[in-house]
């Protein structure tokens, strides 16, 4: 398996608030992982919320003596949504923190993953398909019919996340299982990059570029010439790194 990373500030803001892992190599029980988090908290609670989730979660899954990808994913999330309440409670200046998170592995030739927030996972190939769910107010408003997906795109609102880490004592993270085949690239991303790229162009940035380095550069490119209004965070994969090409 091929896995790149990349994380820019963005054209506007001043600090990052993203942060972004991934290695093909096993941590624990799990062959591989890839994580996207997103941070928010005032000052440098953003920034403190995503590094210390993804770093917490890497050492959990260390630690894990679980053996199912879903056990191991889902028990360590806990852990780290614990072990952040907790901490913000040490400093006042991290009070009110949290973060999104999506967490991926793959095991033979399936997608393992959880989510919370509005970070996505999306798979491409043929096409671009976004099969995680975003907990945002946004979604559950379209999911309610009260607006369009036109309206939805454009929303005031689209910013209000439903769930993050660190905010309840329980967080409830959404757990996915997708066969993959020949020619799929994983990409996870922060809103940075959905707001301000369209599907369409994801799609064509990724098929048209030589490998997924290429990819996740030209993506952070295409963001902050399309206004860079919030920081900016790519995962991306290929599974079956024995194929020549991307796709």
């Amino acid at each position: 398996m091929k896995v790149f990373s990349i994380t820019d500030v963005g054209r506007i803001r001043q600090m990052n608030q993203d942060y972004v892992f991934a290695t093909d190599e096993p941590l624990g029980s799990l062959p591989n992982l890839l994580v996207v988090a997103d941070g928010m908290g005032g000052h440098k609670a953003g920034d403190f919320a995503s590094k210390f989730t993804v770093e917490t979660l890497k050492e959990e899954l260390k630690l894990s003596l679980n053996e199912g990808p879903k056990e191991v994913l889902m028990d360590a999330v806990q852990v780290v949504n614990h072990k952040l309440i907790q901490t913000a409670e040490t400093d006042i200046k991290l009070d009110g923190m949290g973060t999104t998170l999506v967490a991926a592995t793959v095991i033979d030739h399936t997608l393992y993953f959880i989510n919370v927030g509005d970070s996505r996972l999306y798979l491409i190939n043929k096409d671009i398909k976004q099969i995680s769910r975003d907990h945002s107010l946004v979604e559950e408003m379209l999911r309610l019919g009260g607006i369009s997906e036109e309206e939805a795109k454009n929303h005031p609102d689209k910013n209000i996340i439903t769930r993050a880490i660190g905010v309840k004592e329980n967080v409830e993270a959404d757990f996915y299982e997708f066969a993959l085949k020949k020619g799929d690239v994983i990409l996870m991303c922060t809103d940075g990059l959905c707001n301000m790229v369209s599907e369409d162009e994801i799609f064509a940035i990724v098929k048209g570029a030589r490998d997924i380095v290429e990819a996740g550069q030209l993506l952070i490119n295409r963001a902050n010439e399309n206004g860079g209004k919030d920081n900016i965070g790519i995962v991306l994969a290929q599974p079956f790194s024995d194929e020549v090409s991307i796709w």
